[in-house]
């Protein structure tokens, strides 16, 4: 398990300590979509979707998404989140949404999971809110874009 640092030297799965780690900026930026039928859009687009307001309510599910990270993946560490910026953007082209998160905190340990979790909530939210209409939808394309700070630097995914 070299170089997996969620395992001990017997490849027990552990959390990772960080208490010998100084507390740096960090952030981190994730992307995901969900690809819908046009006229499922048109329920976005129009706010004609039965539960209501389609985006705002993915967008304050992706924040308490993130916030909620640590009691989701378990070998996270809740840390003190700053900043979550959630975009979502109807995409003709898709067709359907595609959503951003950007998180930051000052901490030990950075916040991919907490960006990725985000998107992944917002996401299923969408999905939720517009299951009546269409079941078929698609959720793809969750990756991390951009993370920043800690020992490893600055980490940019390709285009």
């Amino acid at each position: 398990m070299a170089g997996l640092s969620h395992f001990d030297a017997e490849g027990h799965a552990h959390m990772v300590d960080v208490s010998d780690k100084p507390q740096t900026a960090r952030s981190a930026t994730a992307e995901g979509h969900v690809i819908m039928a046009p006229g499922t859009l048109d329920h976005v687009l129009q706010g004609t979707a039965k539960k209501g307001d389609v985006l705002g309510v993915a967008r304050l599910a992706g924040i308490m998404g993130a916030k909620k990270t640590a009691e989701l993946i378990p070998l996270c560490h809740p840390l003190p989140i700053t900043k979550i910026a959630l975009e979502l953007a109807p995409d003709p082209g898709l067709p359907g949404v595609r959503v951003t998160a950007t998180v930051r905190t000052a901490g030990q340990t950075g916040v991919e999971m907490e960006a990725l979790t985000a998107v992944s909530t917002a996401c299923l939210t969408l999905y939720d809110m517009l299951k009546a209409v269409e079941k078929g939808m698609e959720i793809g394309g969750i990756r991390l874009l951009v993370k920043e700070g800690g020992k490893s630097g600055r980490y940019e995914a390709a285009p």
